[in-house]
C-alpha cells in the first residue's frame, strides 16, 4: 500500500531523523568498548557472545560489549523499517529509496566489519598494522552510513525527488574527502591515546618521536596538524557559501568545526581522558553531518537547475 500525502512525509522524515540520531550514542558506545578495552569481553565468538545468545553472569567487559550488539540490533530493527517504509511511501526511482536502501547495504557492511573485528582480533590491546588499516575501513563504512541516513532523512524532509551526484559543487566533494581523512586520523591517534597512555604532555612528545615508538605513537603526531588544515578548508569553504546564500547549513558547518578544533586542543592538553576522547568523537560526527548535509543542499540546488535548464533548451529546440 501507497502512503501519500504530507502528513505521511512529515511522519516518515521525523522517524529517519531518529534513526540517524540513534545511530550517534551506538557509535559512542562503541568507541566505549574500544576504550575501556572490552572488545574481547565476548571471547572471539560472533554472533554469540562467548558461545550463547543471552551470556548470564557477564563481567564488566562482556556487559559492554554485549550492549554494543543489542544496540546495534536495535539499529538494525529501525533501519529495516526505514527502507520498508521508504519503498511503501515513495515512488519509484525516488531519491529517498535509494539512500534508504544505501543506508541499509552500509548498516550490514558495519556488521561484517564489527564481526572482522573481534573474529581477527584486532580488539583491546592489539598494536598491529592490520588494526590500523581495518579501523580506518571501518571508520569510513561508519561514515557513509551516517551520511546515507542523513541523506534519507534530509530528502524526505525537503521533499526533494531527485539527487545527481555529479552536479555536487568540486570545493564540497572536497570538503568531504578532507573531513573523512582528518577523521581516520582521528581514530588512528584516539587508539594510540588508548594503548599508550602518557603522564604529561611533554611525555608525550618523547613518546611519539622517540627512534623505536611504535607506529601509532608516530602517525598521532600528524593528526593534529591534518585537523587545523582541514578545519581550515571547510570553515572557508562553508564561509564563501554563507555568504552567497545565507545557508543555516553552511553556518553550522563554521560553527561546529571551530567547536570541535578547540575540543581537539582541550584533548591533547589534558591527554585525551575517556570523556573528552567521546565529546571529540560526537562533535567530529556533527562535523561530517553538517558537511554532508550542505553538500546535499547545494547538489540538490544544482540537480534542480540543470533539470531546469534541460527543459528550457528542450522547450527552445522544439519552438
Amino acid at each position: 500500500m501507497k502512503l501519500a500525502g504530507p502528513r505521511s512525509r512529515t511522519l516518515f522524515a521525523r522517524f529517519s531523523w531518529a534513526v540517524l540520531l540513534y545511530n550517534l550514542p551506538v557509535i559512542l558506545w562503541g568507541a566505549y568498548v574500544r576504550v575501556s578495552f572490552s572488545g574481547d569481553g565476548c571471547g572471539a565468538h560472533w554472533p554469540t557472545c562467548n558461545g550463547q545468545f543471552l551470556p548470564q553472569k557477564m563481567a564488566a567487559p562482556m556487559a559492554i560489549e554485549f550492549t554494543h550488539r543489542m544496540m546495534t540490533s536495535l539499529d538494525t530493527f529501525a533501519v529495516l523499517l526505514l527502507v520498508a517504509w521508504a519503498w511503501a511511501a515513495f515512488p519509484k526511482r525516488h531519491a529517498v529509496r535509494r539512500y534508504a536502501s544505501l543506508a541499509l547495504l552500509f548498516l550490514l557492511i558495519e556488521a561484517l566489519l564489527g564481526a572482522g573485528l573481534v573474529l581477527f582480533r584486532y580488539v583491546a590491546r592489539d598494536q598491529s598494522a592490520g588494526r590500523v588499516w581495518y579501523l580506518s575501513a571501518h571508520l569510513t563504512n561508519t561514515m557513509l552510513l551516517l551520511a546515507a541516513l542523513a541523506a534519507t532523512a534530509w530528502l524526505a524532509y525537503s521533499g526533494t525527488e531527485r539527487l545527481s551526484l555529479r552536479r555536487m559543487p568540486p570545493a564540497l566533494v572536497a570538503a568531504l574527502a578532507i573531513t573523512v581523512f582528518v577523521s581516520i586520523t582521528g581514530t588512528v591517534t584516539a587508539l594510540g591515546d588508548t594503548l599508550f597512555p602518557a603522564s604529561s604532555l611533554a611525555a608525550g612528545m618523547q613518546q611519539d618521536f622517540a627512534g623505536a615508538s611504535n607506529l601509532l605513537l608516530r602517525l598521532r603526531v600528524i593528526h593534529p596538524l591534518i585537523a587545523v588544515a582541514g578545519a581550515i578548508w571547510l570553515i572557508v569553504t562553508a564561509a564563501a557559501l554563507f555568504r552567497n546564500s545565507r545557508s543555516r547549513a553552511a553556518g553550522a558547518v563554521i560553527i561546529v568545526t571551530v567547536v570541535q578544533t578547540m575540543a581537539g586542543m582541550l584533548n591533547l592538553a589534558l591527554l585525551a581522558p575517556l570523556a573528552m576522547q567521546l565529546t571529540h568523537l560526537l562533535i567530529a560526527d556533527l562535523v561530517w553531518l553538517s558537511v554532508v548535509v550542505l553538500t546535499l543542499e547545494r547538489t540538490a540546488r544544482q540537480t534542480v537547475q540543470s533539470l531546469e535548464n534541460s527543459e528550457h533548451h528542450a522547450v527552445t529546440a522544439t519552438s
